[in-house]
């Protein structure tokens, strides 16, 4: 079976003449409710070339017609004088956390052709979570004009016995540095070596074993099951876009030009689950523009209605200087996020005008942005990461925002950038 994670021709800027500090930038999608943290960022960047200058934040996406013209003249702009071409790499990433522990990953292509965001596909690369339509065209206005791409997408590999990112670690003092860099505020060290052509021959083969059969029903205890080689850890709705904008590609050149088109591939860094650093997190919900009072109310009676078979739970809430806990005896899906998520959907439906809920990464995060007399906070326990394979095999993907890996300064930074056009 052929592997679906190849190298890349990866741009990277010259860190002898530019500040690699200034060029790497979290991704898009973090922060969306403090505007002050990219208000920081623009001022770190300052005159100095930054991926910052070729995304558009989320916390910005009602600017994307005014700001899109900038991101795609930057992208020419630094094609021109400021990106260097490395054919055929990968990329060993030794990330420093700002709590001091490591996390490490390969950077690499996959293969889009073997990616399949809907719920129930049995295709080698699966969607963790639920992927909402209506959050894929935000991306793909940009990315359908757009000359080159920068990954903040994390694929996951459940590899116990660590058999691929792994025993490359030992070698790293032996290959070249590719960047070396604190990351702004407070994020930490990124810091990157070239694989040389045998190690890489040596990660693709390793993945290949990760997805026999034999090795499918070792981990999952069932044989004949479809092989799921990555998982979407996060970026999920990024890669769901380069998709989208790679299949209009397929449909207006034809499959034969399509196949070797560079938008079939899109650069991640590929992680292993069982990374000793990463650690899932539960994403809270924050909805604003409500009566408080009004919501608790109609969550009882959602609650009240439920008659399902998974195990009891219990949500805690907070809105101002009050808070409380809702017991749910009954649910009928088996984390306690998708109760709440499921409640919200119906909920929205019927809120006020206004109305909102954002996604937040940090209970303190949550709490604070419920200070208010409008908002309302609910916060749960998350899944434990050892159960995420076997369930996207079985139940499909997750509800949307499910977990996070770590906090937001701990996410994917943009550095490394690829040409798809």
């Amino acid at each position: 079976m052929s592997i679906p994670f190849k190298p890349a021709h990866i741009l990277l800027p010259d860190f002898t003449k530019y500040s690699g500090t200034a060029w790497s930038c979290v991704a898009c999608d973090q922060y969306t409710s403090q505007p002050e943290y990219w208000e920081t960022a623009d001022k770190i960047a300052a005159d100095s070339p930054s991926a910052l200058r070729l995304i558009i934040p989320e916390v910005y996406l009602a600017e994307t017609e005014t700001r899109k013209p900038l991101v795609l003249s930057a992208m020419e702009d630094y094609l021109r004088e400021v990106l260097i071409e490395h054919p055929d790499s990968m990329i060993l990433v030794e990330r420093t956390l700002g709590s001091g522990e490591t996390r490490w990953g390969i950077v690499g292509a996959v293969d889009l052709m073997t990616y399949d965001y809907r719920k129930g596909a049995d295709s080698l690369i699966r969607a963790t979570e639920a992927t909402v339509a209506e959050r894929i065209p935000a991306r793909t206005t940009v990315r359908r004009e757009a000359s080159i791409e920068l990954p903040h997408v994390m694929m996951l590999i459940d590899d116990r016995a660590k058999t691929v990112v792994e025993p490359l670690i030992n070698l790293k003092d032996t290959l070249p540095v590719a960047y070396d860099h604190d990351l702004m505020q407070k994020s930490g060290h990124l810091k990157g070596y070239f694989l040389t052509p045998a190690l890489m021959a040596r990660v693709e083969s390793a993945l290949a074993a990760l997805i026999t059969p034999e090795a499918m029903a070792e981990r999952y205890g069932k044989e004949g099951l479809a092989p799921l080689l990555f998982a979407v850890g996060d970026g999920n709705h990024s890669l769901a876009a380069a998709k989208t904008c790679f299949e209009e590609i397929r449909a207006a050149i034809g499959d034969e030009a399509a196949m070797s088109h560079p938008a079939r591939y899109a650069l991640c860094e590929v992680v292993n689950l069982y990374d000793e650093s990463l650690r899932f997190e539960p994403i809270y919900r924050v909805v604003f523009g409500v009566e408080p009072d009004h919501v608790l109310s109609a969550f009882a009676s959602y609650v009240a209605s439920l008659n399902g078979e998974a195990a009891p739970q219990t949500v805690e809430w907070v809105s101002g200087d009050r808070s409380g806990t809702l017991e749910i005896p009954a649910p009928a899906v088996a984390l306690p996020v998708g109760t709440v998520q499921d409640f919200l959907d119906a909920y929205m439906k019927t809120a006020p005008d206004g109305a909102s809920i954002d996604y937040i990464h940090g209970e303190d995060t949550a709490k604070s942005l419920a200070d208010r007399p409008d908002a309302i906070a609910f916060l749960f326990d998350g899944m434990a990461k050892e159960e995420l394979f076997s369930t996207v095999i079985s139940d499909g993907a997750l509800p949307r925002k499910t977990f996070s890996m770590g906090h937001a300064e701990d996410k994917r930074f943009y550095t490394e950038a690829r040409r798809i056009k």
